[in-house]
């Protein structure tokens, strides 16, 4: 990390970051400020992440940082300097085809309106790693600190059940 400006009159104080974003790096002067979800949206045109409630309650900017699950919002794009980010983006394979648990997702109508999907997908990324045979009550533990508005849960609970058994294959 280096700071490029002082802040004096010259302009805002920014700092080179490195962040590898699925796979890609990327280099960017930003402000200390700045949000990890608003780098991942704004330079990295990673649109999959959302921000809903801005306070990491609702789990729509849920990303995996360095392997775990982070809320995006809650982050400064500049404590991910050196880490590698995956977003929702990152999952489907470079074909195009969907990871296991979009496709349960698909399937299983689990979008709802949508906003909160790509949190919900990979909080449930995290939950299959961690625990590839989950029980329904393990499930709705994993999947706690994300909100679906829609009250969708019942077909996120199967959708995550169904990718499990993909994934198990």
């Amino acid at each position: 990390m280096s700071t490029d400006s002082t802040g004096s009159d010259d302009g805002p104080v920014t700092e080179e970051i490195t962040i590898t974003v699925n796979g890609t790096d990327v280099t960017a002067a930003v402000e200390p400020r700045l949000k990890l979800s608003d780098f991942l949206r704004y330079e990295c045109d990673q649109h999959g992440v959302r921000v809903g409630c801005e306070h990491g309650v609702c789990g729509a900017c849920t990303v995996q940082q360095d392997g775990r699950t982070v809320k995006s919002c809650l982050s400064y794009a500049v404590q991910a300097d050196g880490a590698e980010i995956e977003t929702v983006e990152g999952l489907a394979a470079e074909d195009g085809s969907l990871h296991p648990i979009q496709e349960a997702f698909h399937e299983t109508h689990a979008l709802q309106c949508g906003f909160c999907t790509s949190g919900f997908v990979m909080a449930a990324k995290e939950l299959l790693e961690e625990n590839p045979d989950p029980s329904r009550e393990e499930i709705e533990t994993g999947l706690a600190d994300n909100i679906c508005r829609c009250t969708g849960y019942q077909n996120i609970y199967e959708a995550v059940e169904r990718a499990a058994e993909r994934m198990e294959e």
